[in-house]
């Protein structure tokens, strides 16, 4: 299928070829019939993957301290290139979608196939869509018209947030889309509105439907105000205007009442005057997107929706309530569709996207019966006879500013990659060489070509996918972790005796030169082992920190440093105990110390803290033996303290993932014994469960 991306590298906009997504569980699969460019937000995208590298960096100060400090802690080159890794990844553009419903994921009974629907789809022929993101048309709604369902819920929450009442006098600073359609609304609402814009054509299209309109080139729009309002000021404001400008800001202060509103649902120049709103006592209020449910993964993407008695308004309700707008007639859409257009013709609308005067640009696409592809090849390749034939499920930051730089030179016969929505998965294929693009998985299982399959999902689907890759006959390398409870591990274990292959995890940390260092150095000895993750704080809304999707950080984590300890003392762990910060700490904690006995003697205590500074070093190893003591720090220098013939080694930092990955395919061409023993995977792996059970009942826990 078609689809429209930005490329923030080169400034680009393309229509790229990628595979079709497919229907997932609480998904419908639309096929577009129209999209509506979004001019303002789109045009910041564009232009901002058209500035050079220092406009990007001055545009985004607060990224530029996170390099800064990854600079610090991990070195320059190592930052660099993820730098440039991250702005090598496309970016699918649009988010006013309409079409058709082609088909419906378990647990779908809103939709059927053949309902005409709008959503946040991007600009793709096809596109699957969480429910909860999704509304019917009404009959008397054309595509064009339902077009304008998404933008105008942006406007709509806003309005929301102000809360107006009959007779109010609203200002609607800056008349583009989500403008025009906020002041309908509030005209539609019983409000005096008032529209401020600096061009005359959308000024006068927002004249015909009782706005008032006044152009800043003319006059004063803080006198302005108080005229209409008999010097009272304006009961609130709602910004929809993009500008670098804080003169927006202060221009709403002053034309606002005593106890007037302000809203925000564009982007501005916030420096704002302490005494602007402090004689008035302004409130003021940045608007998040559609409404309620934005942002949350348990609504957007696991479709619980929250109970209307409580939250009458979500995002998916807001749609609704601009497609009966529209139906209703409240609102006009027609007379702001400048033009419609061919998708094959989009760089009509994105080639001068910066000058444009266009109100709205619609996408028009292809009506087509065809069954979406969901894999594209993307060059002639014979894999015939040979080894070494990869397949890669998962196409997220790990495969990409990890593993697949690390592939390189190990002689992998790159086929296929498999993403979720295709377009990051493209991206990828086509930069390191892969034939072959997919959102199919089962493509890739029944392909007899393929040997191995790495799979880098997120991990409540890592046993599952490595189960059918082992019944599918591939060996398996699974990031960690390899399972999220005993029953996975179970299953994995069943399905791994059963068909005889590999199965191997990303614990890469072992296969650092400095961990083969310090093996080599301490022998088979007993000893005591320190590991320290300064692992730094990721926000709670993030899914890592689901039981259910993330299995925690301990267990999603934390299990790089028991395999590591298990790797330099040679031996497995007997008996878990594992105290956490904090009163009644969760089990989703990341502020822990876990200690640890092996079987022949030795010890192991890992600090996994996330309530460090960044400045320090993240990762930290020590170990005494034998009156002996290394001290690792971050995987970049490993000093030796009474060892003889042994002070330092001193490395870029090297985590162990490129000597990973090569011995890795090098086992897949070559045959010979496990990288990492299948039953030292299986203890590393009951250990971090064993650890959050000990949490749980606060004793040590035997394995």
């Amino acid at each position: 299928m078609k689809q429209i991306i930005q490329s923030f590298k080169t400034g680009q906009t393309i229509l790229e070829e990628v595979p079709a997504p497919q229907v997932s569980k609480g998904n419908v699969l639309i096929q577009t019939t129209r999209s509506l460019v979004s001019l303002g937000t789109e045009r910041m995208l564009v232009e901002f993957g058209k500035s050079n590298l220092i406009s990007k960096a001055r545009q985004q100060p607060d990224k530029v301290k996170q390099v800064l400090d990854k600079i610090k802690t991990e070195g320059l080159m190592p930052t660099l290139e993820a730098v440039f890794n991250k702005l090598g990844e496309p970016l699918p553009l649009g988010y006013c979608n309409v079409g058709k419903v082609i088909a419906v994921g378990e647990g779908v009974s809103e939709f059927k196939v053949g309902d005409r629907v709008a959503s946040n789809g991007q600009h793709a022929e096809f596109v699957a869509i969480p429910k909860n993101l999704v509304a019917h048309i009404p009959d008397n709604v054309s595509d064009e018209q339902a077009a304008f369902t998404v933008i105008g819920s942006i406007g709509l929450q806003g309005i929301r947030l102000l809360n107006p009442t009959l007779g109010e006098t609203i200002v609607v600073t800056g008349l583009g889309l989500i403008g025009l359609l906020t002041a309908q609304l509030l005209a539609a609402n019983g409000c005096k509105v008032i529209g401020v814009d600096v061009d005359d054509s959308k000024l006068n299209l927002a004249k015909k439907w009782g706005i008032l309109p006044f152009n800043p080139k003319n006059g004063d729009v803080v006198k302005f105000v108080e005229e209409q309002t008999n010097r009272i000021g304006a009961d609130g404001v709602i910004i929809t205007a993009s500008a670098k400008t804080d003169e927006i800001i202060s221009q709403s202060a002053k034309m606002s009442r005593k106890r007037g509103r302000i809203i925000l649902v564009g982007v501005i120049g916030l420096n704002l005057s302490r005494a602007e709103f402090y004689e008035k006592e302004l409130s003021f209020q940045v608007s998040c997107s559609y409404g309620p449910g934005r942002y949350d993964e348990n609504y957007e993407n696991s479709g619980n929706d929250y109970p209307l008695p409580f939250v009458r308004w979500t995002e998916k309700r807001n749609f609704e309530a601009i497609l009966h707008a529209i139906a209703s007639e409240k609102i006009q859409v027609n007379e702001m569709i400048t033009e419609v257009i061919p998708l094959n013709d989009y760089l009509k609308i994105y080639g001068e996207i910066g000058s444009s005067k266009s109100i709205a640009s619609i996408l028009k696409y292809e009506e087509s019966n065809e069954k979406p592809k969901t894999t594209i090849q993307l060059k002639e390749v014979s894999y015939t006879g040979q080894k070494g034939v990869i397949g890669i499920i998962g196409a997220g930051n790990f495969t990409k500013m990890t593993m697949l730089p690390a592939l390189k030179g190990s002689g992998a016969q790159y086929k296929y990659i498999a993403s979720k929505g295709g377009v990051t998965g493209t991206a990828m294929a086509q930069k390191y060489g892969f034939s072959h693009s997919t959102t199919n998985v089962e493509d890739v299982l029944q392909d007899n070509e393929v040997d191995l399959v790495l799979i880098t999902t997120r991990h409540n689907l890592h046993a599952n996918m490595t189960i059918k890759c082992l019944e599918a006959g591939k060996h398996v390398f699974v990031e960690k972790p390899l399972a999220l409870n005993k029953d996975e591990l179970d299953k994995v274990i069943e399905a791994q005796q059963k068909s005889g292959k590999a199965v191997m995890v990303g614990f890469n940390r072992r296969f650092s030169p400095h961990a083969e260092k310090m093996k080599a150095l301490l022998g088979n000895s007993q000893m005591n082992v320190i590991a320290t993750m300064n692992a730094g704080n990721i926000p709670a809304n993030v899914w890592v920190h689901d039981m259910l999707v993330g299995g925690g950080r301990i267990i999603g984590e934390a299990c790089h440093f028991i395999d590591l300890i298990t790797y330099l003392t040679g031996s497995k762990v007997k008996a878990v105990c594992m105290n956490a910060m904090g009163i009644n700490p969760e089990e989703n904690t990341d502020n822990a110390s876990i200690l640890l006995k092996y079987e022949n003697g030795s010890t192991g205590v890992i600090n996994y803290f996330s309530n460090g500074s960044k400045s320090y070093s993240k990762e930290r190893v020590e170990v005494y033996s034998q009156e002996r003591t290394l001290i690792m720090d971050n995987f970049r220098i490993t000093n030796g303290y009474g060892f003889k013939g042994f002070s330092k080694l001193k490395t870029s930092l090297d985590k162990g993932h490129k000597n990973q990955f090569h011995k890795l395919i090098s086992q897949s061409n070559n045959g010979g014994n496990a990288l990492i023993p299948f039953d030292e995977i299986v203890n590393t792996t009951q250990a971090s469960f064993a650890a959050i059970e000990s949490l749980q009942k606060g004793q040590w826990i035997e394995l």
